[in-house]
C-alpha cells in the first residue's frame, strides 16, 4: 500500500490553538473531524491515519514546535518508509493574502523556520507543500506579534472556506498528484 505523509506545521499547547502560525494544525485537525480520525500522542507528535482508495494516509502534527519541525518529518519519513514524492508539508505563508492557497512541488522555505529545518534535516527542498495565506497586515518589526496572534471572526469568514479546499487539495495529492493538483487548484486560489 502506498504511504503518504501530511504534514500540518504549528506549535503544540493551548497558548498557541488558532494562531495563524498554526494553520497548518488547524488545517489537519478539520481534516481529521471530517474523516472521523483520532490523533494519538506519538513520538516526535500527534500522529493521525486514515486511507483513501487504497492509499495510507499518515497525518503529522509536530510537537518539536514549528523551529524543530525537520526532526519529526524525518522520523515519521524513516519509520514508515515514505518516499519525498509522497511528502506533503501544510504551511501558513505570510507572502499570501489571507486564505490564499498554492501548492508547490519544492522550492526555498521563504524565510519560514519549519520549512528551513524540515530542508535542513531531510537535506532537500524537493518536497511538497501547501501554502495556505495568512497575509501580512502588521507594521514593521511587528512580525512575530503577528504570526503568534490568534484569527478573529473576521479572518475565519475568510479562512473557513480555504481550510475546506485545502482538504480537498490534500485529497487530490494523495490520488492524483502534485502536478495535476497543482494545475487544477492553483489558479482558482490566488
Amino acid at each position: 500500500m502506498d504511504k503518504y505523509l501530511i504534514v500540518g506545521l504549528g506549535n503544540p499547547g493551548d497558548e498557541y490553538q488558532n494562531t495563524r502560525h498554526n494553520t497548518g494544525f488547524m488545517i489537519l485537525d478539520a481534516f481529521a473531524k471530517a474523516s472521523n480520525i483520532i490523533f494519538e500522542d506519538r513520538r516526535y507528535g500527534f500522529i493521525g491515519e486514515t486511507s483513501i482508495k487504497g492509499r495510507k494516509l499518515i497525518l503529522l502534527k509536530p510537537t518539536t514546535y514549528m523551529n524543530l519541525s525537520g526532526n519529526a518529518v524525518r522520523y515519521w519519513m524513516n519509520k514508515e518508509n515514505i518516499s519525498l514524492e509522497h511528502l506533503l508539508v501544510v504551511v501558513d505563508d505570510l507572502s499570501l493574502p489571507l486564505g490564499a492557497l498554492r501548492l508547490k512541488a519544492s522550492g526555498s522555505n521563504g524565510g519560514h523556520n519549519g520549512l528551513g529545518n524540515i530542508q535542513s534535516v531531510i537535506g532537500t527542498q524537493q518536497y511538497s507543500r501547501l501554502r495556505v495565506g495568512i497575509g501580512n497586515d502588521f507594521p514593521k518589526g511587528a512580525q512575530v506579534d503577528w504570526v503568534l496572534g490568534k484569527y478573529d471572526e473576521e479572518d475565519m469568514k475568510t479562512l473557513t472556506p480555504a481550510i475546506d479546499t485545502s482538504i480537498e487539495i490534500i485529497k487530490s495529492f494523495v490520488l492524483a498528484g502534485v502536478n495535476i493538483t497543482m494545475n487544477q487548484y492553483n489558479k482558482k486560489h490566488q
